[in-house]
């Protein structure tokens, strides 16, 4: 009985929220019946994951999870793309990026140090992702500056942008074929082999066919659902007084990313932490440099290119989430106060981004 309760769970809550949209129920009971699906549908992403990476490997594993995670908010700010609402697509960027390395990365350490008091994963990787942040920075720094100090047109920032999108879209590129490819074994995670086999975690209980069949159907069903979910935010910013930075940049951001937090979390707990820090980091820096660079292009084709330039306090936000993730993970090593050094920064900047 109890291995049919998640099941039944997240079809039921799955389908009330399809229900909630078409029938077109009040704004609040849909965002509330949807939050719930995203519930039921991350933890069943989270599960496919955690058994896709059983066959694929950590790295690819979490490089999987980061990639699916993405694909709802990918899809999210193409629509919002559409709409031309340039800002509030930023902002969601913003707070994707600050949300996985503060909120989830912060929290996957912190409840994996709860469990095990320190847990280590390769110190190269570490290093390597820490310089791929900076990059990220650098490429969101560099064209708001010369802009803000009227070195250039505004025209020529369009043309600025996308020559950024095309640079970082092959830096990622370039990254996946180094990281996966070419020095696969140099980056391999560091584990304990006495901690890393758990009770059962050695037989999946799904398939290698079905986990993949599972991973892409969750990732689907999480697409509905954020959609579904986002379409309320609107009615709700008006209704309780939410600036649309706020909304943007920490609502749609953790709604977009709920999938990465479960299975970053669950594999932290396991002492997993490396695919959790992949999912975490590799899953901002995905962001910073595929899915923003895409969505400048899929702008410039509709006609109206969105500009890479972020306000001042994105850029200050996006900065601070760089430097204290990168504080924190360049020795390979975690425990639980330095999850919660995380989760103290992304407090501060949630409150300061809903007071604006």
């Amino acid at each position: 009985m109890k291995k049919w309760i998640s099941p039944s769970l997240l079809v039921i809550t799955f389908a009330i929220s399809a229900i909630a949209h078409y029938a077109n129920w009040d704004h609040t009971i849909q965002f509330v019946l949807s939050s719930i699906a995203v519930v039921f549908v991350a933890g069943f992403l989270g599960r496919a994951t955690e058994s896709v990476a059983h066959y694929a490997g950590q790295r690819l594993g979490g490089f999987l999870n980061a990639t699916f995670g993405n694909a709802a908010e990918l899809i999210i700010a193409f629509f919002l793309v559409r709409e031309g609402l340039y800002d509030m697509v930023k902002a969601s960027l913003t707070g994707s990026i600050i949300g996985n390395l503060l909120l989830v990365l912060g929290l996957s350490i912190f409840a994996g140090g709860l469990k095990f008091k320190v847990q280590s994963f390769n110190v190269t990787l570490a290093g390597m992702n820490g310089s791929l942040m900076i990059v990220g920075v650098i490429a969101l720094f560099v064209p708001a500056m010369f802009l803000t100090t009227h070195s250039i047109t505004e025209g020529e920032t369009d043309t600025l942008s996308l020559v950024v999108a095309g640079v970082l879209i092959a830096s990622y590129i370039a990254w996946l074929f180094f990281s996966m490819i070419t020095h696969k074994k140099y980056l391999d995670d560091v584990t304990d082999d006495q901690e890393e086999e758990l009770p059962n975690e050695h037989a999946p209980s799904w398939s290698k066919g079905k986990s993949i069949l599972y991973l892409i159907l969750a990732t689907v069903m999480v697409a509905f659902v954020s959609e579904w979910l986002v379409g309320t935010l609107e009615s709700l910013t008006e209704r309780f007084g939410l600036s649309e930075l706020f909304v943007g940049a920490f609502l749609v951001a953790i709604i977009g990313n709920a999938a990465e937090h479960s299975a970053a979390i669950l594999l932290a707990m396991k002492n997993k932490i490396g695919a959790a820090v992949e999912i975490a980091v590799g899953s901002s820096l995905q962001i910073a440099l595929f899915v923003a660079p895409v969505l400048i292009f899929a702008s410039y084709f509709t006609g109206n290119t969105m500009d890479i330039v972020f306000t001042t306090i994105e850029l200050v936000a996006i900065a601070v989430a760089v430097f204290i993730a990168r504080s924190i993970t360049q020795d390979g090593k975690t425990n639980w106060y330095e999850g919660l050094l995380l989760l103290a920064v992304y407090i501060i900047l949630g409150v300061s981004f809903y007071l604006v």
